[in-house]
């Protein structure tokens, strides 16, 4: 299990609407992968099991989409994983141990919104 290295990408316009489907066709496409996941794919990602890197069903947490030929972090894709990690949309099935550096990795991108990660709001 791993959580990826931070990209520090920058961020696509905050009123970007969020369609993970949509995105996930434009990350794969613009990674070049076809049969199996690579290195350019995973950085969209936030976490993967790096035991089954080769399928695609390892990655959660995409929080990225190609816009303008370059991959951006979308605000509402980092604010929708946030909600995932507190239990929104029935929560995510992860180590225990990786849930602190993937809600580090979430963080680092609110931070950069100017915004607070809802774990760290009253």
């Amino acid at each position: 299990m791993a959580v990826t290295k931070f990209g520090d990408f920058p961020l696509a316009d905050r009123g970007r609407k969020w369609d993970g489907d949509a995105a996930e066709k434009r990350v794969r496409r613009w990674a070049g992968v076809d049969d199996k996941p690579n290195a350019k794919y995973r950085d969209a990602h936030v976490w993967y099991d790096a035991e089954k890197k080769d399928q695609f069903g390892s990655y959660k947490l995409l929080i990225a989409d190609v816009v303008d030929d370059e991959l951006k972090a979308v605000p509402r894709a980092i604010m929708a994983a946030g909600a995932i990690m507190q239990g929104g949309r029935g929560g995510i099935d992860l180590p225990e141990k990786d849930i602190p550096r993937v809600k580090s990795h979430l963080a680092k991108y609110y931070k950069k919104m100017g915004d607070e990660p809802p774990w760290e709001r009253d």
